[in-house]
C-alpha cells in the first residue's frame, strides 16, 4: 500500500484565487482518511493534486518518501472515483470493470478472471452482461468502484462518489466501500461534504475551512473534542448550540442566563471581561436534575418527531436552541420546558479568536 505525506501544500490559481493554503498532513499506510468541509472549502482541490489532476503551486507532496509533485496520476499508483460514475454507456459492467486492463494490454482472460472476481466481491455477478442504462444508481457507483479495485492500485481517491444516491443507497453503499476498504486495504482519501459519511467511515477526518485545515482527528475526537467554533458546527446534526456572552467575575451572562464557569474551564479568571460562546450539543440535554449541570428554562416553539428521537426548539428570549429528547418525554409545542447541560457536556469559546478555551473536562 501507501504512505502519503503532504507539507505546505498551497494552490493559487492564475486569477490569484488562493484555494488551498498550507495544507500538512501524514497518512498512514492503508488509512481510510475523510476530507470534509462546505462547498468551496478546498478539498475536492486538494484531492486533485494528489491525483496528480492539479499541479501544486507550492508545497511537497511524497509517496512512500519519495517526491511525486511532478509523478504523472499513472506513477503515482492511483485510482479515482469521481460523483458522476464516468462508466461508458456503450460498454457492459463487465468492459466497464476490464477497460483500464484492456488499455494495459493484458491478456483477455486475465481480465475475464479479474472481473469475476471483482464482480462478486461487489455483487455485480448477474449485471456483468447489462449496460450502465439498466441499472440503478447504487449498482452504477458499484461498477465505478469495482473499476477503480480491479486495477489493485495502492491509493484510492474517492471525490463525493456517493452524493447522487437516494439515502438508502448512501447507507448500503457506506459500509460496502468500507468493507471494500478493509478486505483490500489500500490507502483511501474520501471527499464528502456529508459529515455523516465521514463519521461512519473513516479512520480520521480532516475538517476545512476556507482552504485551511481546522482539525484532523477520530470521528470521536472530533465530536467530543472540537478545537474551534467550526468544528463544533460542523459536525454533530443538529448542530451544537451556541449562546454568546459575557464573563464577569467568573459567571457567564446571557439574556437572563447565568452560569458558573468555574467547573468547565481551567482558568475562568483569564476570562474576564471577556466575550465568549457557551455551548452543548442537542443530545446531550437532560430533562431531568443529576447534579453538575446548569439549568435553563426554555419556551417550546416546535417538536419534530422523527421516531426515535423528537427534536424541540425551544428559546429563551432572544435566544434559540435545537434539543433532542426522547419522544415519550417531549414537551408541548407552546409550554415552558426546563432542561438542564450537564458539566460534562458544556464547551465554551473564546467569541474572538473561535477557539475553544482550555478546560479540564472529560467528555463521556
Amino acid at each position: 500500500m501507501a504512505q502519503l505525506t503532504l507539507k505546505n501544500i498551497n494552490k493559487v490559481y492564475p486569477n490569484g484565487f488562493h484555494a488551498v493554503h498550507d495544507f500538512n498532513l501524514e497518512i498512514k499506510d492503508g488509512e481510510f482518511i475523510c476530507l470534509v468541509g462546505s462547498s468551496g472549502c478546498g478539498k475536492s482541490t486538494t484531492l486533485r493534486m494528489i491525483a496528480g489532476l492539479e499541479d501544486i503551486t507550492a508545497g511537497e507532496f511524497f509517496i512512500d518518501g519519495k517526491l511525486a509533485n511532478q509523478m504523472s496520476s499513472r506513477e503515482r499508483g492511483i485510482a479515482m472515483v469521481f460523483q458522476s460514475y464516468a462508466l461508458y454507456p456503450h460498454l457492459t459492467v463487465a468492459e466497464n470493470l476490464g477497460f483500464g486492463l484492456t488499455l494495459e494490454g493484458i491478456d483477455a482472460d486475465i481480465i475475464d478472471e479479474k472481473v469475476q472476481a471483482t464482480a462478486k466481491i461487489l455483487g455485480l455477478t448477474d449485471y456483468l452482461d447489462r449496460f450502465p442504462r439498466n441499472l440503478s444508481g447504487g449498482q452504477c457507483q458499484r461498477v465505478a468502484v469495482g473499476r477503480a479495485l480491479i486495477r489493485k492500485v495502492r491509493i484510492f481517491l474517492m471525490d463525493e462518489p456517493l452524493s447522487n444516491l437516494d439515502a438508502k443507497q448512501r447507507v448500503t453503499m457506506r459500509s460496502e466501500i468500507k468493507q471494500i476498504h478493509r478486505s483490500v486495504g489500500a490507502t483511501t482519501i474520501y471527499v464528502t461534504h456529508d459529515q455523516t459519511e465521514a463519521m461512519t467511515m473513516s479512520d480520521r477526518i480532516v475538517v476545512m475551512d476556507k482552504g485551511r485545515i481546522q482539525q484532523v482527528g477520530t470521528p470521536f475526537e472530533l465530536y467530543f473534542y472540537p478545537k474551534n467554533l467550526f468544528v463544533a458546527g460542523f459536525i454533530g446534526e443538529p448542530p451544537m448550540n451556541f449562546i454568546r456572552g459575557t464573563v464577569a467575575g467568573g459567571i457567564f451572562s446571557a439574556g437572563e442566563m447565568r452560569f458558573d464557569l468555574s467547573p468547565v474551564v481551567k482558568d475562568v479568571n483569564a476570562l474576564e471581561g471577556r466575550k465568549v460562546v457557551f455551548a452543548f450539543r442537542p443530545e446531550a440535554i437532560e430533562t431531568e436534575n443529576k447534579g453538575l449541570s446548569y439549568e435553563i428554562d426554555s419556551r417550546v416553539e416546535l417538536c419534530e418527531l422523527l421516531g426515535d428521537t423528537t427534536n424541540v426548539y425551544a428559546n429563551t428570549g432572544e435566544i434559540n436552541m435545537i434539543l433532542k429528547v426522547n419522544p415519550h418525554k417531549a414537551p408541548a409545542m407552546g409550554s415552558d420546558f426546563k432542561f438542564y447541560v450537564p458539566h460534562k457536556a458544556a464547551y465554551v469559546f473564546d467569541a474572538e479568536t473561535e477557539q475553544i478555551v482550555e478546560n479540564d473536562v472529560e467528555r463521556r
